[in-house]
Formats: C-alpha cells, structure tokens, sequence
C-alpha cells in the first residue's frame, strides 16, 4: 500500500453508502466522528434515493450528492455524479459498503485515497478499486463501519447520531399527537412492515401485546407505515388491539423520526424505522430472525435485541425464507422486554 502523510486540518472526505435507510443512519456515527476529529473538514455522502433526504440537514455533512437508482447502468448518470464529485476535489473517500458500485462511487469521486475494507469484508471487486485496505471488526455493524476511520487517526471515537429535527416535522408530529390523543412521551411506535417478508412478526401479536400495555400501564399504541404495501399490517395490528392502538397517517422519513423522538418505545423488526427510532435516542426493542441480533440491532446497551431462532443460509435464501424464525419471538417475551424498558424510563424519571 502507498504511504500516505497525515491529513491537514481541512481534509475533504467523502462517505460512500449508498443505500438503504438503515444502513445509511448506521453510518451517521461516520459522519459526527469525523465532524469532531476535523472540525474545519469538508464532508459529502453520495447516496441513493429519498434516503437523501435524511441527510441533507445533518449539522455533520456538508455536501450531499444524490445518485439516481440504477446510475451505474447509464453513462450519463455517471459521468454526471464523476463530475459533480471531481468538482468538490475530495481528499479521501471511506467506502463503507464496498461492494463493487460503491467502489466504483468512490473511484469516481478522483479521491487519492480511498479507503475500504481488507478480507471477505471487502466483496465482489470493491478490493481492486480501492488503495487502503482496512482489517475491520467490531460486533456490531455500526463498531464495524467506525473502525474504517483507523487509517485517519480516528480511533474509538463516541458514537453519536445527532440527527436534527426540522420545525416543519415537529410541528406534524405534534399534530398527529393531538389528533389521535396521545399523550406525549406516553405512548408506544409499533412498526410491522420490513423488507423481507421473513422479518415481519405477526401484526395480530402486536395488537395483543399493543393490548397489554394499555391494560397494564395505560399507554396507547401508534401503529406506523412506510410504503403502502405495509398499511394493512398497521391496520392489523389496530384491528386485534382491543381499541389499544390508533392507526397513524402516512409520514415521511423525517416525519417518522420527530414521531418517534415523542414516544416511550419503539417495537418493530430489524427495518430502516427501527433503526431511525434508535437514532433519534427512543427506547427500541427489536425483533430478529433472518438477520444477527448482535450485529444489527437496537444499537446500544440500553436498547433491547430479541431473537429466538437465527435463520441461517445465504442471504437471498434468508430473505425468501418463512416467518417462522420470527414466529419462535412470543409476546410474552417482547411484553417483558417493554416492561424492563419502561420500568428504567420511569425510574430515570424520578431520579
């Protein structure tokens, strides 16, 4: 490997992650240890889709560069983004997914050094485009993406979000507050949908578990929705509820998160929402079947992962395989974890 001298006060960094909204806030705690390591840096973040959107005010970054879906397929989509990241004369480039598209992103951007990640953790071709090669561990995916930061002098760094909130998204959740009668920083966010169907507990379990909580510490349930393939999972959970649970409107990422930094808990599986819960400092419990708990669930020690049953295999087997993994997570079992987490919010309360 080239021999690199150390980076000056103002480096320009760019972050590459392209894709999808979890693993996008995942590598948020990126972006903060490199604001607070060189505070006069230039950071950007090429990214995909209205995951964008997260990013655009985030105190830590400074240029956003959005790539269209399917711009590696188009010449002028790329030669596009190849100019528009040349123009900003990045310094360095931390390819925190590296596969072979994000490898490509980070080439483009003309940065001399571009850095990924060494062994079977560098896939498809990611290893060939990149010159700094970085052996990574860490348990959990966001300790795994922080460690990519070593070759820049940044070594242990805080693991911070600080996601702002726009008025504009405040002033909406407020209004669904209001509208549904929840009473604030008194009420649960229940998330059913997921991006594998093999993710997705039983809607009709958190109706009942939704139940509990209103029987036994008087607090309601909001059941929220991305896409609207994922409405009558909410409307599910609503239906078995017994009136404990109020279907919310649709929202947007941004909108969700101000939903969520207003509420006691979060319950939902391993999805973008849940880990946005975690971003915005909710209490969340998550539930895993086809993915590793340990590794990409509620971040942090004072969140809860749940997990009965790993359901091994590829990825693509993981992802077509059945709810039944999910299935082995009973609602006793996430009932319990709510009351720990409930009981500790109360208890930090009165301290």
């Amino acid at each position: 490997m080239t021999a690199h001298p150390p980076l000056g006060d103002a480096p320009r960094i760019l972050i590459v992650r392209l894709s999808a909204l979890g693993d996008v806030i995942h590598g948020v705690p990126v972006a903060c240890a490199l604001r607070a390591a060189y505070p006069q840096a230039s950071i950007g973040w090429i990214v995909e889709g209205r995951t964008a959107d997260l990013l655009e005010a985030h105190p830590a970054i400074d240029y956003v560069i959005r790539a269209p879906r399917g711009w590696l397929k188009s010449p002028r989509a790329v030669l596009a983004l190849r100019r528009k990241m040349r123009g900003l004369r990045f310094d360095v480039a931390v390819d925190l997914q590296c596969l072979t598209k994000s490898a490509i992103a980070a080439k483009l951007s003309g940065a001399r050094r571009r850095i990924g990640k060494a062994g079977s953790d560098g896939r498809e071709l990611s290893k060939w485009f990149h010159n700094e090669l970085v052996p990574v561990g860490g348990e959990h995916v966001i300790d795994h993406y922080l460690e990519l930061l070593k070759p820049l002098g940044i070594t242990s760094p805080l693991t911070e979000f600080n996601l702002p909130e726009r008025s504009s998204d405040g002033l909406l959740a407020e209004q669904i507050l209001h509208t549904e009668e929840l009473p604030h920083s008194r009420y649960v966010v229940m998330n059913p949908g997921a991006g594998w169907a093999s993710k997705i507990w039983p809607p009709e379990r958190y109706g009942e578990l939704a139940g509990r909580l209103q029987r036994d510490y008087g607090i309601p349930t909001l059941a929220v929705w991305g896409l609207p393939a994922e409405k009558p999972l909410a409307e599910a959970i609503v239906a078995a509820s017994s009136g404990a649970a109020r279907l919310a409107p649709p929202t947007s990422v941004l909108e969700l998160g101000a939903v969520c930094r207003r509420a006691a808990l979060f319950v939902g599986s391993d999805t973008g929402p849940m880990h946005l819960a975690v971003a915005v400092g909710t209490p969340t419990i998550s539930l895993h079947g086809p993915s590793i708990a340990d590794w990409c669930g509620a971040y942090g020690p004072h969140n809860i992962r749940l997990q009965v049953r790993y359901e091994s295999g590829s990825a693509q087997e993981r992802r077509k395989a059945d709810d039944s993994a999910m299935r082995e997570i009973g609602v006793d079992m996430v009932e319990k974890a709510c009351r720990r987490l409930l009981d500790a919010r109360q208890l930090r309360r009165c301290a």
